[in-house]
């Protein structure tokens, strides 16, 4: 791809000049006789270099070196100046001039300058395609991750997406449940329709009904006028229903047959309305163990549970930290992350936090660490809970006046250090058991003690 320049000169014998010259040298040139000509060219142009005498009549170089970075930081500028005007030059450098050349230069001198001008605007092109590749990796419509099971998570919402089946997202609170229902609606055919989200835990039990379907006016006190319910705000599109397992039981019933008819009743009304809505649901609670106690409907339950898909905790993928660190970084910075922005010691610590909350928490504990630490991670600026978590150094531990049960304190230590364990082994039970000291069999055995044999 031919590399475009831009020369501004107020002398035309020098822009003739230097188009003659450049254009033999397999560049496409264009001209300017003023600044105030070269910026009404780069609003509609795009060019890799732009070489500008400092000293012309109107707006100087300088001034034009300014709106260059503030347009399009990207683009190189190569400034000629005269012998007089040294203190400029340097001036040009400070604001961000490639280099600069005194009149009168050599012809070979100007062809390596523009040539290696050229060569550093291809290198900061290619490298910031190759960030851009590299986010892409680790970055799938908002879920951050590189780590394998977050790699299976992006092909199986791959899959799932293109197709109209119910999903079921499972896992703690903070995990990013809806982040992974996005996902879904964005790599589906009804990614132009809307997304509708709603947290069935955080509406009253008297209210969920009227919010999820409508009410026709009149239906109670306060219902003024007709009005459309989530599900037929949703239509053509996707309905997130976080925290299902919320949903009253006496309005399952009337759920599951919206799911299974496509059509709902508004509260209130004699009729029936078609909607046409793909349902993502998702649950931090065991939805299984609730049918089992009769709080909520198998049959919806298997509806919902077409194709179910688990977010893992950030204990099970402690590789990914890091990125998300970076990435809470640059998103409440709003500039980018260097290794500088955090010490090696705040990031030992970060790395071996369990997160109770997940990536919710860390989200927080970065945010709170920016404030604290002036935009720096480090151990002063750490919340208490994690520091305490992350210190190698066994805590001082006393019997209380009125004594204590050892056996659940010591069982409470030892699954703390199972969990830690699996963590930082990315949940690899053999490397597990190599960090306790253990033989497979004896870590498998302490495992199934606490129930914990299928959080690897």
């Amino acid at each position: 791809m031919q590399s475009r320049i831009l020369i501004v000169d107020d002398e035309l014998s020098m822009r003739e000049f230097l188009t003659i010259l450049l254009e033999r040298e397999g560049y496409r040139v264009e001209q300017a006789d003023t600044a105030e000509g070269a910026l009404s060219l780069l609003e509609n142009e795009e060019f890799d270099l732009v070489v500008s005498d400092i000293c012309m009549p109107g707006l100087s170089g300088l001034t034009l070196l300014e709106k260059i970075k503030q347009m399009t930081p990207e683009t190189a500028v190569l400034m000629i100046t005269a012998f007089t005007t040294a203190e400029q030059a340097v001036e040009a450098m400070k604001l961000g001039a490639y280099d600069y050349i005194a009149k009168p230069f050599k012809v070979e001198e100007i062809k390596v300058l523009v040539k290696n001008a050229l060569e550093k605007r291809y290198l900061q092109r290619e490298n910031s395609r190759l960030r851009q590749e590299i986010r892409k990796e680790n970055d799938f419509s908002g879920l951050i991750g590189k780590s394998r099971i977050m790699r299976d998570i992006y092909s199986l919402i791959e899959k799932v997406a293109v197709s109209t089946a119910n999903v079921l997202i499972l896992g703690e609170s903070g995990t990013g449940k809806e982040l992974a229902a996005r996902a879904i609606h964005d790599n589906s055919t009804r990614r132009d329709k809307q997304f509708v989200a709603v947290n069935c835990g955080a509406i009253p039990d008297t209210l969920i009904e009227t919010e999820l379907f409508g009410h026709k006016k009149g239906a109670f006190t306060g219902a003024v006028t007709d009005r459309a319910g989530l599900f037929e705000q949703a239509d053509g599109g996707t309905l997130f229903l976080d925290e299902v397992g919320e949903v009253p039981l006496q309005l399952q019933a009337k759920l599951l047959r919206v799911l299974q008819e496509r059509e709902l009743r508004r509260v209130g009304a004699n009729d029936d309305r078609k909607v046409d809505v793909r349902i993502v649901a998702a649950s931090n609670r065991n939805l299984e163990d609730q049918v089992k106690e009769g709080t909520f409907r198998e049959d919806l339950y298997y509806r919902l549970n077409v194709v179910e898909l688990r977010m893992p905790a950030l204990r099970e993928r402690p590789e990914d930290i890091p990125l998300l660190i970076e990435h809470f970084y640059v998103k409440l910075v709003q500039q980018p992350y260097t290794k500088d922005d955090i010490t090696p010691e705040a990031m030992k610590v970060l790395l071996a936090y369990l997160y109770p909350g997940n990536v919710r928490e860390l989200e927080n504990i970065v945010e709170r660490c920016l404030i604290i630490g002036d935009r720096k991670i480090t151990l002063e600026s750490l919340p208490q809970q994690v520091l305490n978590c992350g210190s190698d150094a066994p805590a001082t531990v006393e019997l209380a006046p009125e004594g204590m049960n050892l056996e659940e304190y010591l069982d409470s230590v030892e699954k703390t250090f199972l969990q830690q364990a699996l963590a930082r082994s990315g949940g690899v039970k053999k490397r597990a058991a190599e960090l306790l000291g253990l033989t497979f069999r004896s870590f498998r055995y302490r495992l199934a003690k606490f129930g914990m044999d299928d959080e690897s």
